[in-house]
């Protein structure tokens, strides 16, 4: 399959959303992945590119980039959820989309819950895949790291992103398939070896998401 135009759709703030269109389904997809996204590059490894080909027969299918990942610009400011929940809106407007299913990917869970939440007129179904509720831990959530135990993950991530270290970690059952170690800096977050980015990084979304918490909102189904 061809690789889609990549476009970019205006946030309310100003902020380009990179996004794609493919196929044409009898009902609009909008998908996010998360913090791990280029809208190009996801196309370069076979198995992720068959998983978007299989999302594209059923529907017409909206792919973006989270704002400061991939190639999304990061924005004048930090990547609220707020912000993030309206870049969703954004991107079906520039794809002329009034109503869609809204499919969410680890950090983007959030990001999509907020949007079917307060914009059911616009969700059809809400799809999440590992949604994170809270990551650090709170006297009535105490599942979540501690905030030191977060700041050291942090610190590592961004540290480490975009430059394949991280893989043992994130897909460790893929750490001896060489064309996937190659693809996978490029893929995660942004690299400039790879791919020029429109973001400055991917520091700010990824604290914002691993700082907020989802658990007081969801859908009114």
């Amino acid at each position: 399959m061809q690789i889609p135009e990549t476009r970019y759709a205006k946030a309310p703030d100003g902020t380009s959303i990179a996004y794609q269109v493919i196929g044409d389904g009898p009902v609009d997809l909008v998908y996010a992945s998360g913090i791990w996204s280029n809208v190009e590059l996801m196309w370069e490894e076979p198995r992720w590119a068959h998983f978007l080909e299989r999302l594209a027969k059923f529907s017409r299918l909206i792919l973006f980039d989270m704002r400061g990942v991939g190639l999304s610009d990061r924005g004048p400011e930090p990547p609220v959820l707020e912000l993030q929940r309206d870049d969703v809106g954004a991107v079906m407007d520039a794809a002329g989309s009034s109503d869609a299913i809204v499919f969410g990917g680890a950090r983007a869970a959030t990001m999509a819950m907020l949007f079917a939440a307060t914009h059911p007129d616009r969700t059809r179904a809400l799809v999440l895949y590992a949604p994170v509720a809270k990551t650090v831990a709170t006297p009535d959530f105490p599942y979540g790291k501690t905030p030191e135990e977060q700041r050291v993950f942090f610190e590592r991530f961004v540290r480490e992103v975009g430059t394949g270290q991280n893989l043992a970690l994130q897909a460790p059952s893929v750490t001896a398939d060489e064309p996937f170690v190659r693809w996978w800096p490029g893929s995660s977050g942004s690299s400039p070896a790879r791919a020029p980015s429109k973001s400055s990084g991917a520091s700010s979304p990824t604290w914002t998401s691993a700082t907020s918490s989802q658990r007081s909102t969801s859908p009114p189904w």
